[in-house]
């Protein structure tokens, strides 16, 4: 029988939609008619209305996308004779009456071959169909016949589907889509590890680490949906304008329940409405980068740790205890045998002051034994809540706080010399020190870098609740205090760490994965490197590329496996009075096309740039250090040290002198330049007024575009 024509097979696939849309309306009425308050009480009616609440968000049809995206003809090896059926993959699943499915979720195991089945290894899948889609309608399908690869349209490892290739390109506004129909197979390997296994994944810009990080926390709630909706996700990025770029893309995917913080939100308790008082900490200071630099050291973590338990006295008097006519005494050598023992338990200060009440009871009831009385337990934990018992555990084991610990050793020289011993060198210690001490905990204006010590003196006290998983973008920025926090929200899960060596802009970052995931607490990790660039194309990455040597010698260079190799242009203008007129064309050209356009500059240049912009009357955007545009701009306006994370379909980049020079250092400059080049997915224009740094200034434009595939429509 000859194959359908296109219209024909279309037609068939907008059919098989629309019934899938149909019943998804029907499975959400019938979710939606259910009655929680018939539970057996309200605390399971409660729990259950919860539960059908969620249900009804993740049947919420999206017109603007499409149920499915792709197809596959499966045949089930465990079936006695061949049994051909297709399988549609799609973001969430969809039955009919009778429950047989008519879409699968992409996060089932058996949508796996959808992603990584080949010709040299099919996998039981004879065909496979991706569909080409526009404001949720099926415009166009592309076959794979993995039995027969020569009648297919894409060579297996290289990326020359035209429908992958124009998902990928197709310009975009707003926050950061799902790649759930673009995943890779070496993506999704690393989307479906073990929720035991901790991945460490070292991507080039537009690998599309960030999406595999976000797409790994949606298989997994889906997958360990019991385990891990008890014990919590985080996602944890370098800025607040990532976080709102990303926002959408784990609703897209039905998962609403996944936790966002910056590490300064985090480690503060702003991200959290549940942190206890004592850990909340209000940011209101600064400190100079060689002063951040030493709080990050991970040499904190002992000082700390010794100046927590500081706190715990060295018994000098009987501890006396009156009980009916007697009073039972026990000495002090013996409360300083318990002490010391508490010391060594490897519990925290406030869990061993909690159990020194009951040692110092129990102390008693064995005098009381030895006289004759038969106590029980009742007795002993009326001698622990006891009046005496209490006045001298608050005496010798005060009840404290991280901010009291932190405020004393910043405070006090002699405090910190006690505790530093051989970690820290008066120099360090002097350093350390504030110049005009506040006079109390409260009134402290703690800096970012004081998060960290705050949380490990935190932690000390008491120990941090745990989470299931920890998705950790832009890791290698972080100081090894920040790790320690990191890791002590997965100290009994696992972890999914993101990051690029060669993208690494703070003077605190440890240098290595082996370093970060050592300070993480998870030495035993996988590690994948991600070198396939999906979204950056080959003009930019190749340009990009030339800063590596001087930036992370020994990483080898990312290569796009795009076809359009994109456009990559330079403009030169004469003098800095020229800049942003020169700027304000290139952004002109930039948003004649469809999609985004971000601007890049440092501060300063940014301000000038506005006024051009307002003066051209263009309508514009401006990303903040610590905040994002609530409404969306074709252009937007981006400081260089809050492009990380970000993509645009089009950028200029402005001055890369001045991005260069503007950090600390020639080879932090460096890599942040590194960052800001490799923002675009289609093209990039250079406008400069001085000279480029010599790794560039000698490159050459690369050739345009070839042909794109051609879609059978």
């Amino acid at each position: 029988m000859p194959a359908p024509t296109s219209d024909a097979v279309l037609t068939h696939e907008r059919e098989h939609l629309a019934r899938a849309r149909a019943n998804l309306a029907r499975m959400r009425e019938a979710t939606l008619a259910l009655d929680a308050s018939k539970a057996s009480d309200a605390v399971s009616g409660e729990a259950l209305g919860a539960t059908l609440a969620r249900r009804v968000a993740a049947l919420t049809d999206d017109p603007s996308t499409t149920l499915f995206f792709g197809r596959i003809d499966y045949t089930d090896p465990t079936q006695a004779t061949a049994h051909e059926e297709q399988l549609y993959v799609g973001r969430r699943h969809v039955s009919d009456e009778d429950g047989d499915p008519l879409v699968i979720d992409w996060r089932t195991p058996v949508s796996t071959a959808f992603y990584r089945a080949s010709p040299a290894e099919p996998m039981g899948v004879s065909l496979r169909r991706r569909f080409g889609v526009e404001r949720g309608e099926l415009t166009a399908y592309e076959d794979e016949h993995l039995s027969h690869p020569d009648e297919g349209d894409r060579v297996d490892g290289d990326l020359r589907s035209a429908i992958l290739a124009e998902e990928i390109e197709r310009p975009r506004s707003g926050p950061m889509r799902d790649i759930v129909s673009t995943i890779q197979p070496e993506q999704d390997a690393l989307v479906r590890a073990d929720v035991t296994t901790t991945v460490c994944i070292q991507g080039a810009p537009g690998t599309g680490k960030t999406a595999v990080g976000l797409h790994r926390a949606a298989w997994l709630l889906y997958t360990f949906r019991a385990r891990l909706d008890r014990a919590g996700v985080l996602v944890v990025g370098p800025n607040a304008a990532f976080l709102d770029h990303i926002s959408a893309v784990l609703p897209s995917l039905g998962e609403a329940r996944v936790r966002h913080a910056t590490i300064a939100t985090l480690l503060s308790g702003d991200a959290d409405p549940e942190t206890p008082k004592e850990r909340r900490w209000v940011v209101r200071g600064t400190d100079d980068v060689a002063v951040a630099v030493l709080k990050g050291d991970a040499r904190w973590a002992p000082v700390i740790h010794r100046a927590v338990w500081a706190h715990a006295g060295e018994p000098t008097e009987a501890l006396v205890v009156p009980r009916g006519s007697r009073r039972w005494r026990v000495a002090a050598y013996e409360v300083a045998e318990i002490v010391d023992e508490l010391r060594t338990r490897g519990v925290r200060y406030e869990a061993a002051r909690a159990m020194l009440a009951q040692r110092l009871a129990h102390a008693v009831m064995v005098k009381l034994e030895a006289s004759g009385d038969s106590p029980d337990d009742r007795v002993q934990d009326a001698i622990a809540r006891s009046a005496p018992v209490k006045a001298y555990i608050k005496a010798l084991w005060p009840k404290i706080d991280a901010a009291g610990v932190v405020h004393r050793l910043l405070s006090d020289a002699d405090f910190l010399t006690e505790c530093a011993r051989e970690d820290l060198d008066a120099n360090e210690q002097a350093l350390a020190l504030w110049a005009k001490p506040p006079r109390a905990k409260g009134s402290a204006r703690w800096s970012v870098a004081d998060l960290g010590l705050l949380d490990e003196a935190a932690d000390a006290i008491e120990r941090t609740t745990s989470l299931g998983h920890v998705i950790v973008d832009e890791a290698q920025d972080l100081s090894a205090m920040q790790l320690r926090a990191v890791g002590r929200r997965c100290s009994t899960g696992s972890a999914t760490v993101l990051g690029d060596i060669a993208q690494a802009t703070t003077p605190w970052a440890p240098g290595s994965w082996d370093a970060s995931m050592g300070h993480l607490g998870k030495p035993e990790f996988h590690l994948e490197e991600l070198r396939q660039g999906f979204r950056v194309p080959a003009a930019v990455i190749e340009y990009a590329a030339l800063l590596l040597p001087t930036i992370a010698t020994g990483l080898a260079s990312p290569e796009s496996v795009r076809s359009n190799r994109g456009r990559l242009e330079h403009l030169k203008v004469d003098g800095v009075q020229a800049l942003p007129a020169g700027t304000l064309d290139a952004i002109r050209s930039a948003a004649n096309e469809p999609g985004s356009v971000g601007v890049i500059a440092v501060g300063s240049t940014l301000d000038a740039l506005e006024s051009a912009l307002r003066d051209a009357g263009l309508a514009y955007g401006r990303l903040g250090s610590d905040h994002g545009d609530a409404e969306d701009h074709q252009i937007e306006l981006v400081p260089s040290d809050v492009a990380k994370g970000l993509e645009f379909d089009r950028v200029v980049v402005v001055e890369p002198a001045d991005i260069v020079a503007a950090e600390a250092d020639e080879l932090t400059g460096l890599r942040r330049l590194y960052v800001v080049l490799t923002r675009a997915v289609s093209a990039l224009t250079i406008v400069h007024a001085q000279g480029l740094p010599p790794q560039l200034s000698s490159s050459a434009e690369p050739a345009g575009e070839p042909a794109r595939p051609v879609l059978r429509r």
